[in-house]
């Protein structure tokens, strides 16, 4: 087979051309070591340490990046990338993909016969690339325990099956399996029914920055590796009223990149390596979520981010930066109306930055764990003007969710952002609330008598909450103010103040706020660099009883002294305000404690 054959060469003896054979490629033996300090791989001797990235596309940058490693999936026609990696000097983990349960052909672990088949597909790829010299390991299945509890014995005893035939067939590799995350029956499963994984491989997102932590309080057994990691995914951050998923930008997202990397890879004793997502475009929730590239092939942050991290030197010729991206007013809009939406950028050299601006509609038919999407089109005809800090667009005629994403381009790479927001086509009649008399107290100094909501709509991960409404250490106004704190490091959460107490939409309630030009707010954090997101009007249009106007501030960087935050109320129909205010928070990698005071409409 070509791929595993130096070229075949004419050469001169003796001025007499002769045909050079081919030789055979050897394969480069792999070890796992068990060190006093904790796990090592070598590879030809030396030692290892995985600094690599999911995908297979320009493989020659990520080698100049710094990477040593490439990592797959599935291991379907792999002979043109195993070569291409070996030209560059990378390794490659093979993926051999196992089935998920109620897959193709509603694939079942139960089923004798569709188990044998399944191990006769590692058998194949194994022997098909085991003597190639770039492989560096086996990864066999990905996120094939499902998405629950994860702790079906069939499947991990499938799993170590697999494991065991992989490494008769070659002793020269180390085989690892790949899981989603490492809660409830994971880590316990590979213990009880995997001897022969040599590895664990971890996707996480959110909650990366802290798998050393967590995985090192699970009594592991084997050494692991970060097989996916990046920005918090769709389903672990905030949502807008309509359920779609708001984006970090392409900064925050190269924070999250970097956070994983210093918090649970660089210099930890149960991990031999990482493999960061993606390398490569891909669309996943929206068109920017997790490329570290855009489709024609520019960088984002995140490129700079990981090859500094994986060099240990500063990446040359750095993305431009986005620092904010924000729509005036109401962004739940009729067809035909303006939305306007301002730009903040900058260059670390000073370059000049063009911006693109792209309208497209929400991704409805999303897949789950990765699954293939359609691509959206591009509505440029929304767009009425733009330059390179505003854009204005006509709300498109359909009904839906929509977004406006801005790509900043200084030549040498790109940052994107991208805001969503909803069309609907006319408004449902709203009867009004409970009258109102400005200003409206949503918390003031603790008082009962005048705090008309009530924060009782908890939400994700509930119990990392705790609330004290009547703190008396440092308030902003005396002689109280409330303290928040979220005790996980991953996952999310957050509290909405409702009228009626406990109702999402169902019960009749809220109140009258026309009149209300903003919504003002005194926050800090504990200290200081908490990112927290704020709003009000939480209840879509989906509701029996919904907010008739919403509105907030994403990612808000706290300080540790006192600020007063606004939220712009102009041109807002404010008859009913049901949820008056609320916060959510991805987790940070640590416990976050942040305070909350005189909280009012004006």
């Amino acid at each position: 087979m070509k791929s595993f054959l130096s070229a075949v060469k004419i050469v001169l003896i003796c001025g007499v051309a002769v045909l050079a054979l081919p030789i055979l490629a050897a394969p480069v033996k792999v070890e796992l070591i068990r060190t006093a300090d904790g796990w090592q791989l070598k590879r030809a001797g030396q030692p290892f340490f995985v600094k690599g990235a999911g995908g297979t596309e320009r493989l020659d940058l990520l080698a100049a990046a710094g990477a040593n490693s490439v990592r797959t999936w599935g291991g379907d026609d792999l002979a043109p990338l195993l070569d291409e990696a070996q030209k560059n000097g990378l390794t490659v983990t093979v993926g051999i993909w196992l089935h998920h349960e109620g897959d193709t052909e509603k694939f079942s672990y139960d089923n004798p016969e569709m188990l044998k088949q399944q191990l006769d597909a590692v058998r194949k790829a194994v022997l098909r690339y085991k003597d190639h010299p770039a492989v560096l390991m086996w990864g066999i299945g990905n996120e094939m325990e499902g998405y629950k509890d994860g702790g079906k014995p069939a499947i991990w005893k499938n799993v170590n099956d697999a494991a065991k035939l992989a490494k008769e067939l070659d002793p020269n590799h180390p085989v690892m399996t790949v899981m989603a995350e490492i809660g409830d029956k994971r880590i316990p499963s590979i213990n009880q029914y995997c001897p022969d994984v040599d590895i664990v491989g971890i996707n996480s997102y959110a909650g990366a920055s802290s798998i050393a932590t967590r995985y090192a309080a699970l009594n592991p057994q084997k050494p692991y590796i970060i097989t996916e990691f990046g920005p918090p995914g769709a389903w672990e951050g905030d949502k807008t009223a309509w359920a779609a998923p708001i984006e970090p930008t392409s900064p925050e997202k190269a924070d999250y990149y970097r956070r994983a990397y210093l918090g649970s890879i660089d210099h930890q004793p149960w991990c031999v390596g990482s493999y960061a997502f993606l390398w490569g475009h891909k669309q996943e929730s929206t068109a920017t979520w997790f490329g570290m590239f855009l489709p024609d092939g520019t960088k984002v942050n995140a490129v700079d981010t990981m090859t500094e991290l994986w060099s240990g030197k500063p990446a040359k010729n750095l993305c431009p930066s986005i620092q904010r991206l924000k729509v005036e007013g109401s962004n739940d809009l009729k067809p035909g109306q303006t939305l306007k939406v301002n730009l903040q950028t900058s260059d670390p050299a000073g370059r000049d930055v063009k911006v693109r601006w792209v309208v497209q509609p929400e991704q409805i038919k999303t897949g789950v764990g990765g699954q293939e999407e359609p691509v959206l089109p591009e509505l440029q005809a929304a767009i009425v003007s733009s330059d390179a800090q505003h854009c204005e667009i006509a709300a498109p005629k359909n009904e839906g969710g929509y977004r406006v994403f801005a790509y900043a381009n200084n030549g040498v790479g790109a940052s994107v952002a991208n805001v969503p927001f909803h069309v609907h086509l006319q408004d449902a009649a709203v009867p009004p609330g409970k009258s109102a008399t400005l200003p409206f107290f949503v918390y003031e100094n603790g008082s009962s008598l005048k705090n008309h909501f009530i924060p009782s709509g908890w939400m994700g991960k509930t119990a990392a909450i705790k609330m004290n409404l009547g703190w008396v250490e440092n308030p902003h106004s005396a002689p109280s103010c409330m303290q928040f704190q979220f005790a996980s490091e991953s996952e999310w959460g957050g509290i909405i103040w409702q009228d009626p107490a406990d109702d999402w939409g169902d019960r009749d309630g809220g109140w009258n706020l026309t009149g209300a030009k903003k919504l003002v707010f005194w926050a800090r954090g504990e200290a200081g660099g908490e990112s927290v997101s704020f709003k009000f009007g939480v209840l879509g249009r989906d509701k029996n009883f919904f907010d008739s106007a919403s509105g907030g501030l994403d990612g808000v960087t706290l300080t540790k002294e006192w600020k007063e935050y606004t939220i712009d109320l102009t041109n807002q129909n404010l008859a009913r305000i049901k949820t008056g205010f609320g916060w959510s928070l991805a987790g940070q990698g640590h416990p976050v404690t942040f305070y909350l005071d005189d909280i009012r409409f004006e």
